[in-house]
């Protein structure tokens, strides 16, 4: 068996009932797309990303006639809500009056300290966490300058600024993110903050991309970090419905062994020896398993050489041959089913088990 990555050791905040770091799962979270204003869209966009298993989401508020809609989001939503704020610490005030779970802020564009300070004193009070998100397109000009341009340096010179003027305030109840649109960039910098400072890291590459590239751009971005130990939470930036976005979180914390959350696909690409329309079989599946919650393994192969070995690894499994499929169940062979009909075979079999399951 592979080891699964050492945690890199990091202080716990909690946000409303929601553990992170210290050793928590690492916690799965988006960011509503509705209009700000638009409650039901928000709210119908919520309870999408808590069925895909989302835990945490942020909101923006970019104008005070926001906050009204926010306050009633926040009062009906399934999930706890993180105030995205920016220039205007007055609307961070009034998110935490209004019940906001966590705040972002980002110390590149709000300059006000007497404001900020303000901010930490009611956070402290109402016992809610601030996150630092240092944002590599948003750096203080002043430390571009010093530090000689946007570079992993300049982000971690902004990010213990940031922090150390909330400690200076004595308000600890902190989560630090490293954002970066360039890959070893943001690998970079989050290696620097993890060496530097004991608080829970969240990470995500920012503007990654559309629903294809950005899962790839962000796997090939997060999985050396949360290989290594970084990370307490995360988020997948798609430009896509964000319940994809959740979907993608789980795929990478998955293959990495961090998070065991619904069923995982394994499927061969098709070669010569295929004589079954694999391709369309695989995705049916896959659009299939995306409702499963269990931790199943579920194979769907070509061919006679490797097809039989995988599907008995499988929980259930389809193993192709000619115009016909294997059918199995708990690594032993059910019996053979023809092509057309062995997607609903499948399913079938794959749902009488979760039930026998549930049964028991």
């Amino acid at each position: 068996m592979f080891a699964i990555p050492r945690r890199h050791p990091s202080r716990q905040v909690q946000v409303a009932s929601l553990l992170v770091g210290g050793g928590a799962p690492i916690v799965v979270q988006s960011m509503n797309s509705r209009p700000a204003l638009d409650i039901e869209g928000n709210l119908q966009e919520l309870e999408e990303l808590k069925k895909a298993g989302c835990e945490l989401s942020r909101l923006a508020i970019p104008t005070k006639e926001s906050l009204k809609a926010f306050e009633e989001i926040v009062s009906r939503s399934p999930l706890p809500i993180v105030a995205d704020i920016h220039f205007d610490y007055r609307l961070a005030l009034a998110a935490l009056e209004r019940g906001a779970a966590a705040l972002r802020l980002n110390p590149g564009n709000i300059r006000n300290q007497e404001g900020l300070a303000e901010v930490a004193k009611m956070a402290k009070r109402k016992q809610v966490p601030i996150r630092v998100g240092v944002n590599a397109g948003s750096l203080d000009k002043r430390i571009i300058a010093e530090e000689g341009g946007v570079n992993a340096k300049s982000m971690l010179r902004s990010a213990r600024e940031a922090l150390g003027f909330f400690e200076a305030l004595d308000f600890d109840d902190l989560c630090i993110s490293m954002k970066a649109s360039h890959g070893p960039l943001l690998i970079a910098a989050n290696a620097l903050i993890a060496e530097a400072c004991h608080y829970p890291i969240h990470l995500g590459l920012t503007e990654a991309g559309t629903k294809e590239k950005g899962a790839v751009r962000s796997a090939a971005a997060l999985a050396p970090l949360l290989y290594a130990g970084i990370g307490d939470t995360i988020r997948i930036s798609l430009t896509a419905d964000p319940v994809e976005e959740v979907h993608v979180a789980y795929d990478i914390l998955q293959a990495l062994g961090l998070r065991d959350h619904g069923a995982r696909l394994v499927s061969c690409p098709g070669c010569g020896r295929t004589e079954v329309d694999i391709r369309p079989m695989a995705a049916r599946v896959e659009d299939y398993i995306r409702t499963i919650r269990e931790p199943l393994t579920i194979a769907v192969m070509g061919c006679p050489v490797n097809g039989p070995g995988e599907a008995r690894e499988a929980d259930y499994g389809l193993a192709g041959g000619r115009n016909e499929y294997l059918l199995f169940a708990k690594g032993k062979i059910l019996h053979k089913v023809k092509e057309e009909e062995a997607f609903g075979a499948l399913v079938q079999l794959i749902e009488e088990g979760l039930e026998d399951e549930s049964e028991e």
